[in-house]
């Protein structure tokens, strides 16, 4: 899943800064699908069972992702106005 399907998810979405309701609806629409992934209706089964996965929320990665290319980003710009 994680090799697949969240990079396509997320794909582009870093260079936006996306309202607070659209990244809950990913960690929603995430969390449902590990619902019915391990078929319980237990919210503490499936954190248990993204936890030992070491799966993450979309937002929480997006986070981290958004991070990074901004950090990428102020370094481009950086070294494109030392060269000017």
């Amino acid at each position: 899943m994680y090799a697949k399907c969240v990079p396509a998810l997320l794909y582009g979405l870093k260079c936006f800064e996306l309202p607070t309701a659209e990244i809950n609806s990913l960690d929603f629409t995430f969390r449902r699908f590990m619902f019915k992934l391990f078929r319980t209706s237990d919210i503490h089964v499936v954190n248990y069972c993204a936890s030992m996965f070491g799966a993450k929320l979309p937002g929480e990665l997006l986070r981290i992702r958004r991070a990074k290319f901004l950090s990428n980003a102020q370094r481009y710009i950086s070294s494109e106005t030392v060269r000017s």
